[in-house]
């Protein structure tokens, strides 16, 4: 009997799933979106039960797509957005809205917290520096501005776990995503009771941690019928979505790196020792025993989401044959590297690694009546590629080595954005023939967790194929450099104006 592998991702816009036989090749795949809520200043939300309604609606399209015999899907993997705080009660049920990863409402509760504690004892366990947008400061946002909810609280869950219990009713916490808690011990991959009694975090309400690729349970009668789905199929704990298109891409050795292109920006170094810089984010793999010290931006294929909303001429596209997105990179085709001396600082929810500013904002500097709209699209594709080398000098000069990098996401579809990317970091960039990373990596945990594959290596050599490689354009270089140097220097000039 062929068999198949699902693979969902609970993405920042859109809920994906994909099938995928077990060589790797994509059978079908879905897309779903949702909504997103901005009830106030640095509030950002989105309510996990219309994840599961996309969930459910994807799935059963995703099977229908691939007009196969649900029977035949032997495994199933989530991956899912990073540091959510997910609050359910003993019944499973949302309490409150979900902050996601842009969300910076604990800012101020993070700053005391760090004063109480003390940054230096936080970043010693965790690995990571204290900051509003991780789950911690959302737990303790609904501890002191939500007591009622706080106490009804039963489980802490992330975007995946979430869909994982809604599949197969276990509550879980995979190590992939345990860095969004600063009670989390990165060397242990443990919940350190002396740190949740310093932070005023109750214990119970964390799950027992998995590995990624454990099978965490079953897909329950109630969820077969809404997903369409077999009972009795298995579920594996999945990861974080970075993690798992990491994977998803062959990064699973020291030193290899993978370009983050979807929503957010930024990158992920695999290393094979513990190793924490509090300008960087740091976080187990989803592959045992190794690590991820990433580059998180705000500002990635997101930017351009919002460029093509406010800039994007559709009936043009249209006219011409073409997508509103490919009109776009046309334009920025016909502007010189460097944008004419146009520079776009793309803090667009403020911004993540390595400034840590929740107040900082999206600029561009460098307009006048000789300039057009595709410099501010080149512009905005360049401003994105200097947040990314911003992150990689930071950590080369943690002491790690990136030698290239392989792009996930969908900016990886676009040959100018992928070229600028390489020409500006100064790395060659490979390409996945893949376009769905994410569901993969999280598919290869499933079979690897049910012994489709007998480790992580067998599974890459099986499942990823390279479709093309940018190699640095030297004659850019010099040109980018000072632009960036400029983008450097803006951010520093401005900084005091992006404060509170």
């Amino acid at each position: 009997m062929d068999k198949y592998l699902m693979g969902m991702d609970i993405g920042t816009s859109s809920c994906k799933v994909a099938i995928f036989n077990t060589k790797g090749e994509l059978i079908a795949h879905t897309n779903g979106e949702y909504n997103t809520y901005y009830p106030k200043e640095g509030f950002v939300e989105q309510d996990p039960n219309e994840w599961w309604e996309v969930v459910c609606k994807s799935s059963k399209e995703c099977i229908k797509n691939a007009n196969i015999n649900p029977e035949k899907i032997v495994g199933v993997g989530v991956a899912g957005q990073s540091w959510s705080a997910i609050a359910v009660d003993v019944d499973g049920h949302v309490l409150i809205n979900n902050p996601i990863w842009m969300d910076t409402r604990s800012t101020d509760i993070c700053n005391d917290v760090n004063k109480k504690i003390g940054e230096g004892n936080i970043f010693d366990l965790s690995g990571n520096s204290l900051q509003p947008t991780y789950t911690t400061g959302k737990i303790l946002y609904f501890k002191e501005h939500n007591p009622a909810v706080y106490e009804r609280i039963f489980a802490i869950l992330q975007s995946n776990s979430y869909i994982v219990y809604k599949l197969t009713g276990e509550y879980s916490q995979d190590k992939s995503q345990g860095y969004g808690f600063h009670c989390y011990n990165m060397k242990k991959g443990t919940w350190d009771k002396d740190m949740c009694e310093k932070l005023g975090i109750r214990m119970e309400i964390l799950p027992k941690i998995y590995e990624c690729s454990d099978i965490v349970g079953s897909i329950t009668e109630e969820a077969a019928e809404k997903c369409g789905l077999v009972a009795g199929t298995k579920v594996v704990a999945g990861g974080l979505d970075a993690a798992c298109a990491t994977l998803g891409v062959g990064v699973i050795c020291n030193g290899q790196t993978q370009e983050q292109g979807g929503q957010a920006g930024g990158m992920s170094i695999c290393i094979d020792e513990y190793k924490a810089d509090p300008r960087l984010i740091l976080s187990n793999h989803v592959v045992p025993d190794m690590w991820l010290l990433q580059g998180g931006t705000t500002g990635g294929g997101g930017v351009m989401r919002w460029v093509e909303r406010e800039l994007g001429d559709r009936g043009t596209a249209k006219e011409k044959g073409i997508s509103s997105f490919n009109y776009l990179n046309e334009l920025a085709k016909e502007v010189p590297a460097g944008s004419d001396g146009v520079v776009f600082l793309p803090y667009m929810a403020g911004e993540r690694s390595p400034i840590w500013n929740p107040y900082a904002k999206g600029v561009y500097y460098g307009l006048d009546f000789s300039k057009n709209r595709g410099h501010m699209v080149r512009s905005s594709m360049e401003g994105v590629a200097y947040s990314l080398r911003h992150n990689i000098e930071i950590a080369e000069d943690a002491g790690a080595v990136v030698k290239e990098l392989i792009a996930t996401g969908g900016s990886a579809n676009s040959l100018l954005w992928t070229q600028i990317k390489s020409d500006i970091t100064g790395k060659d960039i490979i390409v996945p023939a893949s376009d769905e990373a994410t569901p993969l990596g999280a598919a290869i945990l499933a079979g690897i967790g049910i012994g489709i594959y007998k480790d992580f290596n067998e599974a890459v050599d099986t499942c990823v194929k390279v479709k093309r490689t940018h190699k640095v354009n030297l004659n850019n270089k010099e040109e980018y450099n000072k632009s960036y140097e400029k983008y450097i220097r803006l951010y520093e000039l401005l900084e005091v104006m992006m404060q509170p």
